[in-house]
């Protein structure tokens, strides 16, 4: 029997199973979703957990439209050449979040290299149209490489969003073959940048798992992020979206999960969600207020230490 033939008879097993809830907020979002021409990445990328957030009221939006330039091996979104840039999409976006009541909104986007600035300028205006309706939500957005063009992720980062998001996917050893165009060298120093550029704004990043990764690469990743600072981490199983898709290698336990999640916190992420069901923005609002206590416990840990060190003296008193 060859390698693929084993990986096409892998059994999905019960810890994958997805509840379905289609509630009467699911099919409101829905509704509201098509009246607004707007996407969401839940659909697009056939996120498992569509079904749970939705019926919660939460969605991940997607801008710059439903096609994107990459064809990464894993994504199940639609590839192509985009024909257009819908310069009002930020306000229906705000408007869609303002009528959902969200305290905390997720923008993502397909990858749009045809764009001399990734779409970078879009993202802003969402962020700034989001804060102009919901002036007490937190915005966090996810967002694509922009080719290492760095005054593209200044654009980004002077909106000043709540949470910089970036994801590197995968371990070093398989970028290549699982993203496409995206480089994971170029991912890390996207992050260190996003960092030196607005230091107060946390950074996330995801890695997906049962690809052919080995545990020493994702703990090489994990260092990897925690060498620029990269603050929140998630952990999740692949699940191939069609059968023209990478296949899968293998189911990953929930106990492996649970053990990477003690790897991650070892490792100074102030906060790891790490489990087959998770994905990037998954409980994203639990990520973050997870990681702000843990900033804050930080902080009063290094208060108390230099009030310690100084006697009770000020800095500016012994400057």
């Amino acid at each position: 029997m060859t390698q693929r033939n084993k990986r096409e008879k892998l059994q999905k097993p019960d810890w994958l199973r997805i509840k379905l809830t289609t509630n009467g907020n699911y099919a409101e979002i829905k509704d509201m979703m098509r009246s607004k021409t707007l996407h969401t990445v839940c659909e697009e990328a056939r996120c498992p957990n569509i079904y749970e957030c939705w019926a919660n009221r939460t969605a991940t939006f997607m801008i710059l439209g439903d096609i994107c330039t990459r064809a990464c091996r894993f994504c199940a979104v639609k590839t192509g050449m985009p024909t257009e840039l819908d310069l009002q999409e930020p306000e229906r976006v705000a408007e869609a979040a303002e009528q959902m009541g969200l305290q905390h909104c997720v923008v993502t986007s397909v990858a749009r290299d045809d764009l001399a600035d990734g779409g970078a300028s879009i993202f802003a205006a969402t962020v700034r149209a989001i804060r102009k309706r919901l002036p007490f939500c937190r915005v966090e957005v996810l967002i694509p490489d922009f080719m290492g063009n760095w005054d593209a992720l200044q654009v980004v980062m002077d909106a000043n969003p709540d949470i910089l998001n970036h994801n590197i996917e995968t371990v070093e050893r398989l970028s290549d073959r699982v993203r496409a165009k995206a480089k994971y060298r170029r991912s890390i120093e996207l992050l260190k940048r996003a960092k030196e550029m607005k230091p107060k704004i946390p950074t996330k990043s995801s890695i997906m798992l049962g690809v052919g990764e080995q545990w020493d690469e994702i703990v090489q990743a994990m260092d990897d992020l925690r060498a620029v600072d990269c603050n929140i981490l998630t952990l999740g199983q692949y699940l191939q979206p069609t059968p023209k898709h990478m296949p899968i290698e293998r189911y990953v336990h929930p106990d492996e999960f649970a053990k990477l999640k003690e790897e991650g916190k070892r490792r100074g992420f102030r906060h790891v969600e790490s489990g087959p069901l998770v994905r990037s923005s998954y409980h994203a609002h639990e990520q973050t207020d997870s990681a702000q206590r843990a900033f804050e416990a930080e902080s009063a840990t290094i208060g108390d230490n230099m009030e310690k060190i100084t006697g009770g003296c000020s800095t500016t008193a012994l400057s």
